[in-house]
């Protein structure tokens, strides 16, 4: 009798052109909804809180903040013994570089209402860019594998670590000067539901992972 060989797992660093056709520009939605949000001024998402804060007491600017800060919580993965991958580098880069390209070619918006606009406007890419970069399985961003990193390692709620690791960073950050309004409470209020939408709708279509490649 044969025993049944498992098939290993796929590569999270060996993409293939249509796992790269979902990564990249889903980054890239990721970032210029972010720096919708940065132009509308109403309030940042918590990161970018941190990284603006940042930016306001370095040469940085906030899309190099959010590039180095991305650095730092990549090192914290590494007592927690998370796998990253390519999309996990992807993210500190692309994000990034993003925001710095996209931001200054964003008017600022001269109204109310316009500014509204771009910020609804801006969840909506972020969710959109989420749900394609995810459903590319090329490993989790450095914020997300954080979160599950502590989450198996201590056992503590997925949901309690989220909370108390963007409390943290948005406290740290509105200390720095940071932008904190009424869009940081509309992004944590439809950036869940934005994001189940995109990955519910971009995972009908998800890229089939070959499982012939050792990682």
């Amino acid at each position: 009798m044969t025993r049944a060989v498992a098939a290993p797992a796929a590569s999270r660093w060996r993409a293939r052109p249509a796992q790269l056709l979902r990564l990249l520009p889903g980054l890239w939605l990721f970032g210029s909804g972010e720096a919708l949000l940065i132009s509308a001024d109403l309030g940042n998402t918590p990161w970018t809180v941190l990284a603006q804060g940042v930016s306001l007491h370095t040469p940085l600017s906030i899309g190099a903040a959010t590039f180095m800060i991305g650095l730092l919580v990549l090192c914290g993965w590494l007592p927690l013994r998370e796998r990253p991958g390519l999309g996990t580098v992807s993210n500190v880069v692309v994000i990034s570089l993003a925001i710095d390209v996209m931001l200054p070619l964003l008017a600022v918006p001269s109204s109310g209402g316009a500014r509204a606009a771009a910020l609804l406007f801006g969840v909506l890419l972020i969710g959109a860019g989420s749900g394609l970069y995810l459903s590319a399985e090329l490993g989790p961003g450095p914020r997300d594998g954080w979160m599950t990193g502590l989450h198996r390692r201590f056992g503590w709620p997925l949901s309690a670590v989220r909370f108390g690791i963007e409390a943290g960073v948005l406290v740290v950050g509105w200390a720095l000067g940071g932008t904190v309004g009424i869009g940081t409470g509309v992004f944590v209020l439809l950036i869940g539901p934005a994001v189940g939408t995109g990955v519910m709708l971009l995972r009908r279509r998800a890229v089939p992972v070959a499982a012939d490649r050792p990682l």
